[in-house]
């Protein structure tokens, strides 16, 4: 792992905990090497270097399976729609500073990088975008065209112009030819969601209406493009491996924590 010294960013960590997975019923409480997810993804974020760790959970099932972790507990509601509306409660309930810097780590995500985590902090706090998010080059064509992975396209200060799980941006000529390979003069960029945010445009971003094209490529981020707000995009300074998102995710990461 690629070794970086800590953060001189001050941020907080808050990791969305739902319990009712669909594709993982129990997600946070699924044992990934004898001990529940949640407390793995718990783990990696103290690691960082955050100033608090806050986990956001509908399930008191959760938060005891954390309760000697050293960790925020946060509960919320069960009816929230995405991962940003859950962190968004906690914001209120736990009266975080507007200007606090909030990153949001997925509750799958027991392996992201600890250099990733802070590279994210210190993208929002370097930046005038009220959100940062991360990406890392896409280097094959199957994953390119693969609608499960999302794809990002940044103008010339590294903010994001559009995301989107369609193939972009479209080399017109180089596809023309082959779709097998990448052209090398176009840069191709693999969306990675893990988000940073101040605390007052977290609860802002709540509560936007949903826009029409994150409703059609069912991408929470576009609702931010569409209302008119940034998002910084930085490069990733080491790769993340997947998430844990269905039962051959979590069989295959059996065993892979100790080499992280």
């Amino acid at each position: 792992m690629l070794l970086t010294e800590p953060s001189s960013t001050t941020f907080l960590i808050a990791i969305p905990a739902r319990y009712a997975s669909t594709r993982l019923p129990g997600k946070p409480l699924r044992l990934l090497d004898g001990e529940p997810l949640i407390v793995h993804v718990a783990r990696r974020a103290k690691k960082s270097g955050a100033a608090q760790v806050i986990v956001a959970t509908d399930d008191t099932r959760v938060a005891d399976a954390l309760h000697d972790n050293d960790v925020t507990i946060c509960m919320t509601r069960e009816d929230h729609a995405s991962g940003s509306d859950r962190l968004a409660e906690c914001a209120e309930k736990l009266q975080w500073p507007d200007d606090t810097i909030v990153v949001n780590l997925q509750g799958d995500e027991p392996f992201a990088p600890v250099s990733g985590i802070r590279e994210v902090a210190r993208a929002l706090s370097d930046d005038d975008a009220p959100m940062a998010t991360l990406a890392t080059p896409i280097e094959d064509a199957a994953p390119l065209f693969d609608p499960n992975i999302v794809k990002v396209v940044r103008d010339a200060r590294g903010h994001a112009l559009y995301f989107s799980r369609a193939p972009l941006p479209w080399a017109r000529d180089a596809f023309a030819r082959d779709r097998d390979a990448l052209p090398s003069n176009t840069q191709f960029l693999r969306h990675i969601g893990i988000y940073a945010y101040r605390a007052g445009f977290l609860k802002r971003f709540a509560a936007l209406e949903p826009t029409p094209l994150e409703r059609a490529e069912s991408l929470e981020q576009l609702r931010a493009l569409e209302h008119g707000y940034s998002i910084a995009v930085r490069l990733a300074p080491e790769p993340f491996p997947a998430g844990i998102d269905t039962e051959t995710d979590l069989a295959a990461a059996q065993g892979a924590g100790a080499e992280q």
